[in-house]
């Protein structure tokens, strides 16, 4: 984010670099000042919901050490793009039907454990946080680093900027962990499409997501505790302002957050510092549920660092891959040639949405259906800033985001969050506020010859209705619990909800295959037509994933691949 706290272009300038694991690059100490300017304010409260996310990452860029990069033929019988929600998911029910599986992901693992030093920190961030960049993507900072394949990516586009995750993991790894279950009647609003699975999706596909990730909802002695005090003053302001105050599930080990509070772990979850990942460890993410399953199968090869370029079908109606394997300062090492009888795409809606737009527009797979890159929405992403509350919200803000409201009756349906902030600012309190709710998929992809890639527009009429909603909630918020609310997203909207691009009964069926092409499917948010149903995404991606997969093992294993 820039200093008015949003997303920034990443640089394409990536050079080698050793990793910061070992070796991370010096901070640069923000200037000092007495009273806070209006663009910090803004960049430490906005910065709580740098982790809200569960989307995953585009395709990324890197550069040839050389003109001459060596180039490996492999075969596979199942390809995996992306390890996020979809990802994941779908690697461990194809090694489960006893199918051996690549699963490709563009990102690097991150290992963490207690008072582990795995991600930095937002006061001391470095070039563990930006996808192969020279600079900070978010918060405003001025530093500058050598580029290394770290977390976050913004995809800018026409109106709206994407934030995408790069890990293994993908988005799971960054967010906050809401695991939110829209209601059926939300559910047929948004994807009306799909209205019909919604009551299997209920009976066992949305537990088996929730069982999959251990959620649960904060405990009250730790939502008693002093670093949670934001959180208290946000759910009992809530009510006042007209919204129904609720818990969110998370996917977290709370007995690490009750060694922070203890001083047994260094504090992480206590200070919102998860903008990047949570360095405690106690966080069910993608890579030690899902995809730790998989792999212990022996069936399930991960290959992080492996980004895909393209996509395009042979003469025998085979899927190949070109694929870049890259350090992590972006080189590429190796070109490898992926031959597969079945892929999957889970690259996450931008990461998915680009890799068939260009196949489509290069003619690398004939016949791809017209609507690949519509039906493109942000979730109705909204970021606030709630300026110094008249209640005590204490000198620390606790997370990840474990309050919430929802709004009953509103003539579009919302949610309101309130995501803890790592930092803040002498003289100022500012709590992060989010909302969303159920948009159109008005976004589209267009392919750019000159850059090879595809780029978004988001008109911003599509969520005007929502957003007057949105910010009137807002306003009822401040009249109830004092000081002013601050749209951060009205200059320059963002979204870490990218959902849509290659949308179900369009470009898809209701089953993920893209439709008059055995073998290849779409798993994750880019075939869910722009909103989840008014929360956020991570969850309906898997419990869909999960209903897919049961039919395709069911159906295709054995016979398509």
């Amino acid at each position: 984010m820039s200093g008015n706290a949003y997303p920034q272009p990443a640089k394409s300038a990536p050079a080698p670099s050793g990793s910061p694991l070992s070796a991370s690059p010096p901070p640069t100490s923000p200037p000092s000042t007495l009273r806070p300017s209006r663009r910090q304010v803004l960049g430490a409260a906005a910065v709580g919901v740098a982790a809200l996310t569960g989307t995953t990452a585009g395709t990324g860029r890197a550069t040839a050490a050389a003109s001459r990069v060596a180039v490996t033929e492999r075969r596979a019988r199942a390809v995996v793009v992306g390890s996020g929600f979809g990802g994941g998911v779908t690697a461990l029910r194809l090694a489960r039907a006893g199918v051996s599986t690549l699963v490709l992901e563009r990102g690097r693992r991150w290992r963490t454990g207690p008072d582990a030093t795995t991600f930095c920190r937002f006061s001391n961030m470095d070039n563990r946080s930006a996808w192969l960049t020279d600079h900070p993507v978010v918060g405003g900072g001025t530093q500058t680093w050598t580029p290394y394949t770290g977390v976050l990516e913004p995809v800018v586009g026409n109106g709206m900027t994407a934030m995408c995750g790069a890990a293994v993991g993908g988005g799971s790894i960054m967010y906050h962990g809401m695991t939110l279950q829209p209601t059926k009647a939300d559910f047929a609003r948004s994807i009306p499409v799909a209205a019909n699975l919604y009551d299997e999706l209920n009976l066992w596909a949305y537990p088996t997501v929730a069982r999959m990730l251990g959620v649960s909802t904060i405990p009250y002695d730790i939502l008693a505790s002093a670093p949670y005090k934001s959180s208290r003053l946000f759910e009992s302001v809530a009510g006042q302002a007209g919204l129904t105050p609720f818990r969110v599930p998370l996917p977290v080990d709370w007995s690490y957050v009750q060694g922070e509070l203890a001083g047994r772990y260094a504090p992480t979850y206590t200070t919102s510092d998860i903008a990047f990942g949570v360095n405690n460890g106690g966080k069910r993410s993608i890579d030690v549920t899902y995809l730790a399953q998989a792999e212990s199968t022996g069936l399930v090869e991960v290959a992080p660092l492996h980004v895909v370029r393209d996509l395009a079908m042979d003469a025998r109606k085979r899927w190949v891959l070109s694929v870049d394997r890259i350090d992590t300062g972006g080189v590429v090492q190796e070109r490898i040639r992926v031959t597969a009888d079945a892929v999957f795409l889970n690259a996450g809606s931008p990461g998915t949405t680009r890799l068939l737009v260009r196949s489509r527009a290069k003619g690398l797979v004939p016949g791809l259906p017209d609507a690949i890159g519509t039906r493109w929405g942000n979730n109705g992403d909204r970021i606030w800033a709630w300026i110094n509350p008249s209640g005590d919200a204490g000198t620390q803000q606790g997370g990840p985001a474990c309050v919430g409201g929802t709004a009953s009756g509103s003539p579009v349906p919302l949610t309101v969050i309130h995501a803890g902030s790592p930092v803040q600012s002498p003289g100022v309190t500012a709590l992060t506020v989010v909302g969303f709710g159920i948009v159109d998929g008005a976004g589209t992809w267009a392919y750019d010859a000159a850059t090879d890639d595809a780029v978004l527009t988001w008109p911003a009429e599509a969520e005007a209705t929502l957003q007057q909603l949105i910010a009137e909630r807002m306003r009822a918020i401040a009249a109830a619990g004092g000081g002013m609310m601050i749209d951060t997203n009205a200059g320059a909207p963002s979204t870490w909800h990218a959902l849509g691009g290659v949308p179900m009964g369009d470009a898809v069926d209701l089953t993920g295959r893209v439709l008059g092409h055995k073998g290849l499917y779409v798993l994750d948010g880019a075939r869910i037509p722009g909103s989840t149903g008014a929360c956020n995404p991570s969850m309906t991606i898997a419990a869909l994933a999960e209903h897919s997969m049961a039919t395709i093992v069911r159906q295709d294993v054995g016979r398509v691949f």
